[in-house]
């Protein structure tokens, strides 16, 4: 038994077909499904059923798949943790963030962190909330940026910033001559919102909580792109974060007010992750850079 072959077994359990498997793992099907039975030999258990299509896992398969995978995320934070010795600032990172987030925050910290950190690699990820937080906790990222609240059992995580949400409207709706509004002001109106499994969907239904709007059932939008294109044809209104109004004229983006209701954008890791101080010194750098960003409005910054 060796590192190499549960790295194939956890290979099979994520995707449940050979040639996948062996793929994802750069060697052929025949070496990998020779592995695999040896690796059953060795144990004498059956861990796969091999069927033509794909590939069941048997009960006890699936409970060493699970225990192999921890075996694996282990022997990888050793490695790591001999490397942070050295310097932490070097090697990759694999970082996960929100699709509502990563293509308007990334421009703005990549390119100063890279020049901070040129020997950091970075490996960029887009999920939802939940499926991020399941890979992290799988060991398949090492950090994930995304907006809380989420559950923080076992995770270290840094509040970088806090983004303002804002009201977009189409240039023809009575309400675009206004710089801000209270949110009663969409009482009555159609609310356009992201699929289910998107925070900002349940961040948007908590503010406008209080009042009677109709949410949409005819759209849910799998991008905050779509929901623009759908606000500026006058179908509904919506709620957008801060970083994604810039540069648009669209739409009509109003403030929230009083007190302009925000999202707090963390970083959180797993507290055993030996990269924590790289981590944290990489949510310092996103709180430095966004600090300095010209944006057009004010961004409450951590700390």
């Amino acid at each position: 038994m060796n590192l190499r072959t549960l790295r194939y077994l956890v290979a099979l359990d994520d995707r449940r077909h050979f040639g996948q498997a062996a793929d994802a793992c750069f060697v052929s099907q025949p070496t990998l499904s020779a592995q695999i039975k040896k690796l059953e030999e060795e144990l004498g258990v059956e861990l796969v059923e091999r069927r033509h299509k794909n590939v069941l896992f048997t009960p006890a398969g699936a409970e060493v798949a699970r225990r192999a995978r921890r075996i694996i995320q282990q022997a990888d934070e050793l490695v790591e943790v001999a490397r942070g010795q050295q310097d932490p600032m070097v090697g990759k990172v694999r970082l996960g963030l929100i699709p509502t987030l990563a293509p308007y925050m990334l421009p703005h910290v990549l390119p100063p962190l890279r020049q901070r950190y040129p020997e950091l690699r970075c490996l960029l990820y887009e999920f939802q909330t939940l499926v991020l937080l399941e890979k992290l906790d799988r060991g398949e990222l090492d950090a994930a940026i995304l907006a809380l609240p989420v559950p923080l059992e076992s995770l270290e995580h840094r509040v970088v910033f806090a983004e303002p949400f804002f009201v977009a409207v189409s240039h023809e709706h009575p309400l675009a001559a206004k710089r801000e509004i209270r949110i009663e002001a969409l009482r009555e109106e159609t609310l356009l919102l992201l699929e289910d499994g998107h925070c900002l969907r349940d961040q948007a239904l908590d503010i406008c909580s209080r009042i009677d709007v109709h949410e949409s059932h005819d759209l849910r939008a799998t991008s905050l792109e779509t929901l623009r294109q759908m606000v500026a044809a006058n179908i509904g209104v919506t709620l957008l974060p801060g970083l994604a109004t810039r540069e648009h004229d669209d739409v009509a983006t109003l403030a929230i007010r009083p007190g302009s209701p925000s999202r707090e954008i963390a970083m959180v890791w797993r507290s055993s992750n030996p990269r924590g101080p790289t981590l944290s010194l990489m949510a310092e750098s996103i709180t430095q850079t966004m600090a300095a960003a010209q944006l057009p409005w004010r961004l409450r910054l951590a700390g």
